[in-house]
């Protein structure tokens, strides 16, 4: 079966993505947590999750266009910050937004490391059957409020290198309705320290492990 795969998220590090953004009058930085200062609760507003313990450093991204975006800097990787876009296959104004950001900023971050990649497959109606059947082979689904995940039986909690999940899109809100979604989430030990620049020679290897859990052929298009 052959289907349509798109970025919906990309993560993104270097050691001052904040230079990026500025003495320019179109984005605010708001200092979140760090040296002196730390405001849980203004996270929470913005992003409906709670800082994690591994987090050292937290900063919000405004832009003149009305988007927030995290900016965040983790223990495991302290001299990087790591700059978050989230939702950029919806079907909404936002993700529109976020795609227009996104491509003005990449000529200046072709050469930083990405550190996740979200390959989301749509289908209007229900996933097919026989890709539930296939995804069940090799993992064990998990279900956490109206989100099914798949995980591998050796799974442990923390899990750096891929993360299958599905769910209802038409729950989300402001989006289309009877859009359901399989969301294959590359992290960074799948990755490899590849960067922004070679984003498009890593749809092969994605393809064929999207593939192999689904059995799906699916064609990866990039913004």
């Amino acid at each position: 079966m052959k289907v349509k795969g798109v970025i919906d998220s990309l993560n993104f590090s270097s050691s001052d993505l904040e230079a990026l953004f500025k003495d320019d009058e179109n984005y605010i930085i708001e200092d979140i947590k760090g040296v002196g200062v730390f405001r849980p609760d203004v996270w929470i507003g913005a992003f409906k999750k709670p800082l994690t313990r591994n987090i050292i450093e937290a900063k919000i991204l405004h832009t003149s266009t009305g988007l927030t975006l995290p900016i965040k800097r983790h223990s495991r990787s302290p001299t990087k910050q790591t700059l978050e876009f989230a939702g950029l296959h919806g079907y909404n104004e936002k993700s529109k937004l976020l795609n227009e950001l996104l491509s003005s900023l990449l000529e200046h971050i072709q050469d930083t490391q990405v550190t996740r990649l979200d390959v989301a497959i749509d289908f209007k109606g229900k996933i097919p059957n026989r890709v539930i059947k296939k995804l069940c082979e090799d993992r064990e689904p998990f279900r956490f409020w109206n989100t099914t995940y798949y995980k591998s039986k050796s799974e442990k909690k923390q899990n750096n290198r891929l993360n299958i999940k599905t769910y209802n899109k038409s729950l989300t809100k402001n989006e289309t309705q009877n859009i359901y979604r399989l969301e294959f989430s590359f992290l960074s030990s799948y990755l490899q320290k590849i960067q922004v620049k070679d984003i498009e020679k890593s749809f092969t290897k994605m393809a064929k492990t999207i593939k192999r859990f689904s059995g799906l052929d699916v064609k990866i298009s990039y913004l």
